[in-house]
C-alpha cells in the first residue's frame, strides 16, 4: 500500500488527487491521507504531496466536466469537515464518479459517495447555524469583532455571507480553534488569514469597548424572557450549548 499524504484543505487534497493518479499505482493500491495527524505504519510507502494549484485547478475542472458542478461544491464543503478520513473519501468519490459522471450523485448505496453527502450536510448544518448565531461587538478602533469555535472549518462559508450582509462594515470574525479569522473592509475585500497567535486572540478580547448596544441587548433579551415558560431542555436543542460561550446574550 502506498500512501500519498496531503496538505490540509481542499488545493491541498485535489493536489493529492492528481499524484495519485499520475503514479499509476492503481486506486485500490494507494490511500490519501492528511499530513497533519497522520501515524507511520509498517509496510507503508509513504509520499508527501506539496499543495499546487496547478494541480488543483485540473482536478476540480475535471469533477465539473466529468460530473457536475454541484459535485464539485459537495467535495468543497466535504473538504472542509473535521473527518480525518476526507481525503481518502473525496479521492474515493472522485475515482468512482469518473466513471459514472453526474449519476454519481444518486449512488447513495456506494460508501464513498455516503461518506460524502454525510461531511457534506455537516458542514452545511453546521455554516448555517452560525450565520444565525454568530454575534459581533465593535472594538475601540471602531471595528467589528466576532469569535466563533466550530467543529468543522466552516469559517470561508459563514464570512462569505457576512460579506453579502454587510459589504460596506468592517469587520472580522475569528475561529479561534483553528486559530483563523476573515477579515472584511468596507470596500469589499475579504481576506482569510491562518495561524493567528492565541495572544492576538486573547488582546482582542481584551479590547471590547462596552459597547452600548451589547448591554442593550442582554437587557433586551433578559426583559422578554417569561420565567414560567422556561425550558432548557427544548432551548438547549434549539441552541447547543458548545454555541454559547460565543453568543453574547450568554455571556
Amino acid at each position: 500500500m502506498t500512501v500519498f499524504l496531503c496538505e490540509n484543505g481542499f488545493d491541498g487534497i485535489l493536489s493529492g488527487v492528481y499524484d495519485v493518479y499520475a503514479s499509476r499505482l492503481g486506486i485500490d493500491n494507494c490511500r490519501l491521507e492528511l499530513a497533519d495527524g497522520y501515524e507511520p505504519e509498517l509496510f507503508c510507502d509513504v509520499r508527501e504531496v506539496p499543495r499546487e494549484r496547478e494541480k488543483a485547478k485540473k482536478v476540480a475542472e475535471t469533477v465539473r466536466r466529468r460530473m457536475s458542478e454541484e459535485a464539485c461544491l459537495r467535495l468543497y464543503r466535504a473538504s472542509l469537515h473535521k473527518s480525518p478520513a476526507r481525503a481518502d473519501a473525496i479521492l474515493r468519490f472522485i475515482a468512482l464518479g469518473l466513471g459514472c459522471g453526474s449519476r454519481i450523485l444518486r449512488m447513495l448505496q456506494e460508501k464513498a459517495v455516503y461518506e460524502i453527502f454525510r461531511m457534506d450536510r455537516a458542514v452545511a448544518n453546521e455554516a448555517h447555524s452560525l450565520v444565525e448565531f454568530a454575534r459581533f461587538e465593535r472594538l475601540r478602533s471602531g471595528l467589528y469583532y466576532g469569535m466563533i469555535g466550530p467543529e468543522n472549518d466552516v469559517i470561508e462559508l459563514v464570512a462569505g455571507h457576512f460579506a453579502d450582509r454587510f459589504p460596506d462594515t468592517d469587520w472580522l470574525l475569528c475561529d479561534e480553534v483553528r486559530r483563523k479569522a476573515a477579515l472584511h473592509s468596507h470596500g469589499g475585500a475579504l481576506v482569510i488569514h491562518a495561524g493567528i497567535e492565541k495572544e492576538r486572540i486573547e488582546a482582542l478580547r481584551a479590547e471590547k469597548a462596552g459597547d452600548p448596544y451589547t448591554d442593550l441587548w442582554k437587557t433586551f433579551f433578559r426583559t422578554i424572557a417569561i420565567e414560567e415558560r422556561r425550558n432548557p431542555k427544548c432551548q438547549q436543542n434549539m441552541l447547543p450549548l458548545r454555541y454559547r460561550k460565543y453568543i453574547t446574550e450568554f455571556q
